[in-house]
């Protein structure tokens, strides 16, 4: 009996041990099947920008991350923090290097590394929004993307046109004899200084949170901006006219760190360009409505629009201040941006 006994303990044993092995090859063989599968590997991505939520750059990058999560179906999550939640526009480029933030919303701030980006926004550098497109487009727009990515260590994906900066003021504006000893409110770029004060205007470099207590206090004659920052800071309650000087007109781009986007298969890259490709549309949809939204605002508010403003005698003025600005090479390309017809 005790030999019958031992006899069945030991086959008990052996039949356990068996079980257990099968049991652990077959769950080594699903684990690395689902660490070779594409589909079930996810990606998350951190976005970082400057804006406030109801900006058009901020509805945009929501709208590129819901259409890079169905186009990879949901392999690809981007999560969007505005309002410079992740840092200033500096900062977060340098996260991206880091590795800590994968994409962001940035313009000729990249100049910092990528001198040709100085060409983003350079006063009076585009005569009007139809040739700053075919410049972004032309050979000269993708010399500036490969320097962005050789030096900055970004990609570009889409981009945002921004509406041109615009005098106010609380005479009307029609050329460069009535802003003489005008102290306007500038920010702190050292080539707009110099465009004003070649003018013969008195740029003074102030924080926008500033301006409307300046023109308040009457510290200040005056201030450039866009139709949009005018309206935000309640500029219509202190100033008469914008006057449409145009002078300076520029684009940003979404870009998404080098490695980041390297690190994708072919099809998941293919998705996210085609959601690029999309939010570019979508998003310059948003922008020629709220151009003409926000002009009339201002009108509503009281604010009178100036077109008669001579343009061209405010471009002769201050190109002596651009060509000093720029190096041989920018000024070489901004030479070569004017002859884009």
């Amino acid at each position: 009996m005790k030999k019958v006994f031992l006899v069945l303990v030991s086959l008990l044993l052996v039949t356990q041990v068996a079980c257990g092995s099968r049991s652990s090859q077959s769950g080594g063989q699903e684990q690395s099947g689902t660490q070779g599968s594409g589909a079930a590997k996810k990606i998350s991505w951190k976005m970082g920008h400057i804006v406030v939520e109801d900006h058009i750059w901020h509805k945009t990058a929501v709208k590129f991350a819901e259409l890079v999560a169905e186009k990879t179906d949901g392999q690809i999550e981007i999560t969007v923090f505005p309002n410079s939640q992740l840092g200033g526009e500096v900062d977060v480029l340098n996260s991206i290097k880091s590795g800590t933030v994968d994409l962001t919303i940035s313009g000729e701030t990249m100049a910092n590394w990528a001198p040709k980006a100085a060409l983003m926004a350079v006063p009076y550098g585009f005569r009007d929004e139809e040739h700053m497109k075919k410049v972004i487009a032309s050979d000269i727009g993708r010399e500036i993307e490969s320097e962005i990515i050789e030096k900055v260590g970004v990609t570009p994906l889409y981009y945002h046109l921004r509406a041109p900066r615009n005098l106010t003021s609380n005479k009307p504006v029609h050329s460069p004899d009535d802003v003489k000893n005008f102290r306007i409110r500038v920010p702190n770029v050292p080539l707009f200084l110099d465009a004003w004060a070649a003018v013969g205007a008195k740029p003074q470099v102030m924080d926008f949170k500033e301006v409307f207590t300046a023109l308040q206090q009457h510290v200040i004659d005056g201030q450039e901006n866009p139709y949009d920052l005018i309206y935000s800071g309640s500029l219509y309650e202190v100033q008469d006219y914008v006057n449409l000087t145009e002078h300076v007109r520029q684009w940003v781009y979404v870009v998404i760190g080098n490695k980041q986007l390297e690190s994708l298969s072919s099809e998941l890259k293919q998705a996210v360009l085609e959601a690029a490709a999309e939010a570019q549309e979508y998003g310059q949809q948003l922008f020629t409505a709220e151009i003409e939204d926000y002009r009339q605002k201002l009108i509503d508010k009281g604010m009178q629009i100036n077109e008669d403003v001579d343009r061209e005698a405010f471009k002769r003025a201050m190109e002596e201040a651009v060509r000093k600005n720029l190096s041989d090479e920018q000024f070489a390309l901004y030479e070569r941006i004017q002859q884009i017809q």
